[in-house]
């Protein structure tokens, strides 16, 4: 079959929220972790390979943060900890630092470096333990590009353990010129024609929402919408100059296209764009299809002009692929199922394009080796591929085969509407707040230096990202401290207007912080008697648990039908219990890779829960075993379990479960 030319744009997208708070210190450290893993080496991995492109968003909350770090003790609060000597730390530091330093993918980042997998389950550590706790932390997150090229970093992998703090205060200095380089080489590549870079509005706000409230309605007619809402244009414009203009200081030019922030667009943001000379948005093909009120695939392969304004629709199918499923893969064997995704593609459409979006910074620690293996097999490839070339966001703005749309539906790139940041009470009460304050300042007496100091914190109010941890729909451990950065913007403009703080802003607005971890290891042995039903509480008591509903939070996706996987096992038998929207239709496929085996079983099934053992003696005769689950219909892979990657077993100690 005769294959057409295919054109492949890749878009990552970078983004950190404003960590600041009204002192100007960045409160969470994830800014400069992602700056060692990924923001430098995801572009530098594309540079390697000669005629490859892609598009790079950056937002402006993450330029301003980067900068700062030409003082890093001076802005970033958890390096100015951990370059303390323990014994300076208060005990609420010393706890703080170590729930940060705990909060890691074990197995793609901890495992690895095998004195951090000795130190990470500690409960209480000696001061000298303590900082190799730290420096290990560290060198957890330095990506490839680190270990390969910066001396500093290989010798300290090396020595392995007894990490001292001299070692703290070189390795220290060494990033934070690092973290210096990184919007140079964006800019050197973009001016080579390697790749194109975007950016977003100012502080990552949901555009359509700020612009008219009712668009989360329009979205999805059952969202409820918080009360006293009213129209933001203001600052929704203002989110936008103020992106042009950081964009202009770092590039040197003015940005051709913006990655609205989660994809968020409706018609009044695109003119606003359209405005402010902006060519070219993405968002996702949900859009596409409610817009034109048709869901045939085969629509979303090349762009669309509305209102003048070029938008890409990704493929949400093969975007998904590599933010979630790939990382499961050996690197050759993710880019075979994906050339051969695009080339069913190729045979099918006419000179198609594919958009691939994805979140650039999030995925790749789920993945072994920071993603290296599966992008290295990936662009070896796609560069010598004859039929599939890779393009910029910039190129295909200037497409002549574009689409028109006379209708663009509200919406973003998370199942189509805005549920996610609006309609959940809590998310609704956050609404609520800024505009309550909103309407206090508007009848205030400011001066204009004032007006120009409290501007800046409405607007870092209305950043997506709070709204994200706010509900049930996503969690963190860091919730609290992400409340309480979306209230102080507020309870700061307050003080700036000399104003008597509101008591309901002091009052935090989580109501049910789950505080339980996703994953809860089993205690004990358990021998439960199958037959698809909890037959007793003391059956399962000592079993262990993953909620799969909370695993990926920084990140989404199409979620599969189990939400909570048990398991266990007694002296005979490997017990496993599956809740949630199952079928009696579904039927498990184990693998297990410690022998490289596969195991085909037909669960029992009855009022939502799939209940089945696996005999020991079918898993082969060692005392620990790695495997995982998926659950099909038909040929169809749902889901695979648990969703953080292989589950390690070791029968010999059941407190001791550990991916």
């Amino acid at each position: 079959m005769k294959v057409s030319s295919l054109k492949l744009s890749f878009f990552w997208h970078m983004h950190q929220p404003d960590y600041r708070g009204s002192d100007g210190v960045m409160k969470m450290p994830w800014v400069f972790l992602h700056a060692i893993k990924d923001y430098y080496e995801m572009p530098w991995l594309l540079s390697k390979y000669s005629g490859l492109k892609a598009t790079f968003n950056l937002s402006a909350s993450l330029i301003e943060q980067l900068n700062l770090y030409q003082n890093p003790l001076q802005y970033d609060y958890f390096l100015t900890l951990w370059a303390k000597e323990p014994q300076e730390l208060e005990y609420s530091q010393r706890a703080w630092l170590v729930k940060l330093m705990c909060a890691m993918q074990y197995e793609t980042m901890v495992r690895p470096l095998k004195r951090y997998g000795e130190l990470y389950y500690q409960e209480y550590f000696l001061d000298d333990e303590l900082i190799e706790l730290e420096v290990l932390f560290i060198l957890a997150w330095c990506g490839n590009y680190l270990r390969l090229h910066n001396d500093v970093v290989k010798k300290l992998l090396l020595k392995e353990r007894g990490y001292d703090s001299g070692d703290k205060e070189i390795l220290l200095a060494t990033l934070g010129g690092f973290v210096q380089e990184i919007l140079p080489l964006y800019s050197s590549l973009q001016k080579q024609g390697i790749i194109s870079v975007s950016t977003t509005p100012y502080f990552h706000p949901i555009l359509p929402v700020l612009l008219d409230m009712e668009n989360a309605a329009r979205a999805n007619s059952v969202t409820k919408l918080p009360a006293g809402s009213f129209s933001l244009t203001d600052d929704a414009n203002e989110h936008i100059i103020r992106s042009i203009e950081l964009y202009k200081e770092t590039f040197g030019c003015e940005p051709s296209g913006f990655w609205p922030a989660e994809g968020g667009v409706d018609e009044k943001s695109v003119a606003l764009y359209k405005e402010n000379a902006i060519h070219w948005i993405a968002t996702d093909e949900a859009i596409l299809y409610k817009s034109l009120n048709d869901e045939n695939p085969s629509l979303r392969y090349k762009p669309y002009l509305f209102d003048g304004v070029s938008i890409a629709f990704r493929d949400h199918r093969l975007s998904d692929l590599i933010g979630f499923e790939y990382r499961h893969q050996k690197g050759d064997e993710a880019t075979h199922h994906f050339m051969a995704e695009l080339e069913k593609i190729a045979q099918t459409e006419v000179d198609p394009s594919v958009f691939v979006i994805v979140d650039g910074e999030n995925a790749w620690e789920f993945y072994d080796n920071n993603g290296f293996d599966f992008f290295s097999a990936l662009y070896t490839t796609l560069s010598d591929c004859s039929w599939c070339k890779t393009v910029t966001m910039d190129e295909v703005a200037k497409f002549k085969n574009q689409g028109t749309l006379t209708h663009l539906a509200p919406g973003s790139w998370i199942h189509g509407t805005f549920d996610t940041w609006v309609g959940h009470s809590e998310k609704n009460r956050a609404w609520e707040l800024i505009f309550q304050t909103q309407r206090d300042v508007a009848t205030a007496q400011l001066s204009e230096d004032i007006k120009k100091k409290i501007k800046y914190h409405l607007l870092a109010s209305e950043c997506s990202d709070w709204f994200w941890w706010y509900g049930d729909d996503h969690s963190t451990d860091f919730a609290h401290e992400f409340d309480a950065l979306f209230r102080e913007h507020l309870i700061h403009i307050y003080r700036l207007m000399e104003m008597d703080i509101p008591l309901n802003l002091l009052e935090p607005i989580l109501s049910n912080v789950v505080s339980y971890p996703f994953w809860i290891k089993p205690t004990n042995k358990i021998s439960p008697l199958l037959n698809g039903e909890k037959n007793s509480f003391f059956e399962w008591m000592g079993c262990g648990s993953i909620d799969e509903r909370r695993i990926f939070s920084t990140m989404d996706r199409l979620r599969g039908p189990v939400n909570i996987m048990y398991y266990g096992y007694d002296d005979t038998t490997l017990y496993i219990a599956l809740e949630g929207r199952v079928s009696p239709s579904y039927r498990i496929v184990a693998d297990v890779e410690t022998w490289g085996k596969r195991i085909d079983i037909v669960p029992l099934y009855k009022m939502g829960r799939l209940e089945f053992g696996i005999p020991r003696e079918s898993l082969g005769n060692s005392s620990e075993l790695t495997l995982r689950f998926h659950l099909m219909e038909g040929e169809t892979n749902l889901q695979s379990l648990p969703g953080f990657g292989l589950l390690n077993i070791d029968f010999n100690h059941q407190s001791d479960w550990y991916i």
